[in-house]
């Protein structure tokens, strides 16, 4: 056999060495610092600065996705408030039919025989219990029915005729409730007269009904009915040509006893289209023509006891049509105090003084907002009580005078005197014959308690009863038949 020969070991092959200036932890501590270096934003290269670039664009992409997530939510809740909207517009929107609606005046608009029937959007709630209906002009039969239905009552009967309705009807006093056939629950209404319906607050924890009707502000009965879910809807019937009536949806139901210390509502004999809350007139007539006068005359005639009262313009309305004088107890209650016989007034619109006649003449400064109105008379020292009419006041002392208004009762000895040389004849179309033997007494107007003028009249047979006339829209004035009093 031959023998293997074995390299020698310097024929052995070797790693190559690595050149004499390369220093592999030199290499590894460089790329320490570069590193270090470009962590804290130096010598930043084309790849750091691209990775930087691309963060910089995501985030930026990335708000952008949230102010367009954020805007699509914006635009899907608006379309649900739409949504809800539509729907509570299709469940509360009021229905009519044979009646016109101009705000919230409602007419009879049909032929002859149709039944007019109006629902309002909203039932009654525990926070607006109570509604009132005004009625404006009661046409041929007076046939108005004022009461409470479900949402979806048949708008072909008139409420209190059908299950689950009840109403008050105007021309017979009587309370119809779930079917044709009423029965005597109330007097009858006529023009001016007001009818109320409420549910009772606890009606709405125990869901039975206990429906309230009023007249003129004053409880006529009840009755007991199921509450609906849907709750009960304020309802009004017309049913004759000329019938015309004002809604007063939030009307304001006052405490029976309070209506009984503040009301004032028995100081008044007449209110025509002229609504009385405690001290406050407020005018409820259409205020379309001349003959559409609101009057309100007191009970009581001035006399030597209570001789003054004032009117405050608490609202002056679309034309400030306020009158404020004295009047005979018959006077004509579509006419403006002033314009007729037996009659004289103080206008606010245009500062004018109307006598018996409708041509009045300048007497002083127009009246505003917020201005008082006084109107008073002052007797002569020999007027006897007997003279002062049918008056039922009780006697008692004179009253104090406020230091506002001088207290003018009686006509002082130089009035006397320079009356006598400035009399003249009563103004034309003054009054009758009776009228003009009346005694003779100075009726004085005052503008925020002064004196602005008198004039002199002769009282008519029963006395000079304070009265104040309104003729347009809005009008509201706040009463005082005694200021001098306490």
């Amino acid at each position: 056999m031959g023998s293997r020969v074995l390299p020698s070991a310097a024929h052995a092959p070797s790693r190559p060495a690595p050149p004499p200036h390369f220093d592999w932890l030199s290499l590894a501590s460089i790329g320490r610092r570069r590193r270090d270096w470009r962590r804290r934003g130096g010598g930043v290269g084309r790849g750091g600065q691209r990775r930087r670039k691309c963060g910089a664009k995501s985030r930026m992409w990335a708000g952008a996705m949230d102010d367009l997530r954020l805007h699509y939510r914006f635009l899907s809740w608006r379309r649900r408030i739409r949504e809800i909207r539509e729907v509570r517009a299709v469940r509360y929107q009021e229905r009519a039919k044979h009646v016109l609606v101009d705000g919230d005046t409602l007419s009879y608009h049909g032929d002859s025989g149709e039944v007019g029937c109006y629902v309002a959007p909203r039932p009654l709630t525990r926070d607006n219990n109570y509604f009132e209906v005004s009625i404006v002009d009661s046409g041929v039969r007076g046939a108005i029915a004022v009461g409470l239905v479900p949402q979806h009552y048949s708008l072909e009967h008139p409420p209190g005729w059908l299950p689950g309705s009840v109403a008050y009807h105007a021309d017979d006093g009587k309370l119809y409730s779930g079917r044709a056939k009423g029965r005597q629950f109330g007097t009858k209404c006529s023009s001016g007269d007001r009818i109320g319906c409420g549910i009772e607050r606890v009606s709405f924890e125990v869901q039975t009904a206990q429906v309230f009707f009023t007249k003129n502000g004053k409880r006529v009965g009840c009755s007991a009915m199921p509450l609906s879910p849907e709750g009960l809807f304020p309802a009004v019937g017309l049913h004759s040509l000329g019938e015309e009536v004002r809604l007063h949806l939030r009307a304001a139901l006052e405490d029976d006893s309070a209506m009984m210390v503040d009301s004032h509502e028995e100081e008044w004999g007449r209110l025509h289209d002229v609504r009385a809350c405690g001290t406050l007139l407020e005018y409820v007539g259409k205020g379309k023509s001349i003959v559409d006068v609101g009057l309100a005359q007191a009970r009581r005639p001035l006399s030597t006891r209570s001789h003054y009262f004032e009117v405050e313009i608490v609202d002056p309305g679309e034309k400030c049509y306020i009158a404020l004088g004295l009047a005979r107890k018959d006077y004509p209650k579509n006419r403006h105090p002033g314009w007729s016989r037996g009659s004289v007034a103080y206008h606010a619109d245009d500062g004018k003084i109307f006598h018996g006649s409708g041509v009045g003449d300048p007497f002083g400064p127009r009246c505003y907002k917020g201005d008082t109105m006084g109107c008073g008379i002052m007797f002569p020292r020999d007027y006897s009580l007997d003279s002062e009419g049918d008056s039922d006041e009780p006697c008692d002392t004179a009253l104090p005078a406020r230091r506002a208004v001088r207290n003018v009762t009686y006509v002082s000895p130089e009035d006397e005197e320079e009356e006598e040389e400035e009399e003249e004849e009563d103004d034309e179309g003054g009054g009758t014959e009776q009228e003009r033997g009346g005694t003779k007494v100075v009726v004085f107007f005052t503008r925020n308690g002064q004196i602005i003028g008198k004039k002199e009249a002769r009282v008519p047979p029963g006395g000079y009863f304070p009265t104040v006339g309104m003729l347009s829209s809005g009008e509201k004035v706040k009463v005082d038949l005694h200021p001098l009093s306490g």
